[in-house]
């Protein structure tokens, strides 16, 4: 009996001596287990050095039981426990254990009773997943705070009745300033938490299926952030090549571009015939997301883009040029990894369902509107045989014909073709079937890897039998 009075004693003195730590440096930013089998001096085993928090191992056997009995025991309600001793307990317990989903469902009866704030619960995850990256419990409770976040951050109902009749203009354009920024800085702080516990566990789907969650949840149809997020992402590619999450996760952001390119180029051509819309003041008040990446509420009908926007915003081949030179300078630069082979395959598929898309979109307009939207395709061809070339996707002569452009990209250019050229824009260069079989004999020339090799021959196979088809 002494024993356990004698442990329950240090139990809650480490409890205490935990929530001392998080009040003497609000900044922490990591925790973790020093090993430790028994304890050696007479002092706490809590360990604060800098912006890391750390526990001695030896103390755990003891803490953890006691704050797991301590929480059943209120909600089995043969214990009371008040609010400050009930987020001290769930901190210390989740710290431990963050899939203990019981804790986390009282820390959401304190949040919604306003014992705890948002901030303060997606701080306590981020730190259970500095030591747990994985921990599916944790993301599912950010994705509820995350939904009580959004609903803070939701413009107040009345706000577009008030900007209809003009009353407090400045005060409804504040508060959306503010709500805007709040929303772009929990943003942010999630990207940065993705990647964190994407690099410190290999394939963590559950942390890249957070960061999915939270482009489609907070910053759909927002090209920028989109653009954004394919940018950022290439360095952590280029630094982790065998771990296929994060090229999917590149394969999501270009799809998702293509959608938004795509509606934002039929709106725009629907806005030019037909004129402004008449039923958009009528539109329920959430946010909607530019082409510039302000967040807004809404209001009426967006405007078209200017020519000077419509410079930022990539066009579709652009993306596929620049995806498939990155995966070309990866697969040279690092031999013999399966998901750069794998990334190139789906590249390569989703730009040969896109061009056969638009083609067959081309085929159904005018012959004039084709003419003057043939523009961007009108490329000249790589001289090198290494190079990525594109096929010229004239839809004026039918499929035909673009075949036959295709079988003969490799012949001499020839003058005529020289001089027509050179009346189109210079521009990207997407890769064709043709010219990734060239891609695909210069890696066999200068492999020396087995496994390069065979995910060459594979790749080959497949452009044969699906793409060839």
């Amino acid at each position: 009996m002494a024993e356990s009075e004698e442990v329950d004693v240090l139990v809650q003195r480490v409890v205490k001596d935990i929530n001392n730590a998080f009040k003497r440096n609000p900044n922490i930013d990591e925790i973790g287990l020093i090993p430790c089998a028994e304890a050696r001096y007479n002092r706490s085993p809590i360990v604060l050095v800098e912006n890391k928090l750390g526990v001695e191992s030896w103390c755990v056997k003891f803490l953890l039981p006691y704050v797991h009995n301590k929480l059943l025991l209120y909600r089995q309600r043969k214990q009371w426990l008040d609010r400050d001793a009930l987020v001290d307990i769930t901190c210390t317990l989740l710290l431990l254990n963050p899939d203990f989903t019981t804790a986390w469902n009282v820390r959401k009866e304190l949040l919604q009773c306003g014992a705890l704030s948002p901030q303060r619960d997606l701080y306590l995850g981020k730190l259970a997943l500095t030591k747990f990256p994985k921990s599916p419990e944790t993301w599912i409770h950010r994705r509820w705070v995350l939904k009580q976040v959004l609903r803070e951050c939701s413009p107040p109902l009345g706000a577009d009745r008030k900007e209809q009749v003009g009353c407090d203009l400045r005060g409804v354009s504040a508060e959306r300033s503010r709500l805007g920024e709040c929303l772009h800085r929990v943003l942010r702080d999630e990207m940065s938490v993705c990647a964190s516990a994407a690099g410190r566990y290999p394939s963590n789907y559950n942390a890249w299926s957070h960061r999915i969650w939270v482009l489609q949840y907070m910053a759909q149809g927002n090209v920028k952030v989109l653009r954004d997020e394919l940018s950022s992402m290439r360095q952590w590619v280029s630094m982790h090549v065998s771990d296929y999450s994060g090229f999917h996760y590149r394969q999501f952001l270009l799809k998702s571009l293509l959608g938004e390119l795509s509606q934002s180029l039929s709106s725009s051509t629907q806005s030019n015939t037909r004129g402004p819309c008449l039923g958009c003041q009528h539109h329920p008040a959430h946010l909607h997301q530019q082409v510039n990446g302000e967040a807004t509420a809404a209001g009426p009908c967006p405007r078209s883009p200017s020519p000077e926007e419509q410079l930022l915003v990539p066009t579709v081949p652009q993306l596929f040029q620049q995806e498939m030179e990155l995966c070309t300078d990866l697969i040279q630069s690092f031999p013999g990894h399966e998901a750069l082979w794998c990334h190139r395959r789906h590249i390569f598929y989703l730009w040969h369902h896109w061009r056969r898309d638009h083609d067959h979109h081309n085929d159904c307009q005018s012959p004039q509107q084709n003419h003057t939207e043939a523009g961007p395709f009108c490329q000249s061809r790589a001289a090198s045989p290494g190079a990525v070339r594109l096929d010229r996707a004239d839809s004026r002569n039918g499929p035909a014909r673009e075949s036959q452009d295709a079988m003969e990209v490799d012949r001499v250019p020839d003058s005529r073709d020289t001089k027509r050229l050179k009346r189109c824009p210079s521009g990207p260069c997407p890769p064709v079937h043709p010219s990734e079989h060239v891609f695909i004999a210069g890696v066999l020339d200068g492999c020396r890897s087995p496994e390069q090799g065979r995910f060459a021959l594979a790749y080959r196979k497949w452009l044969d039998t699906v793409i060839g088809q």
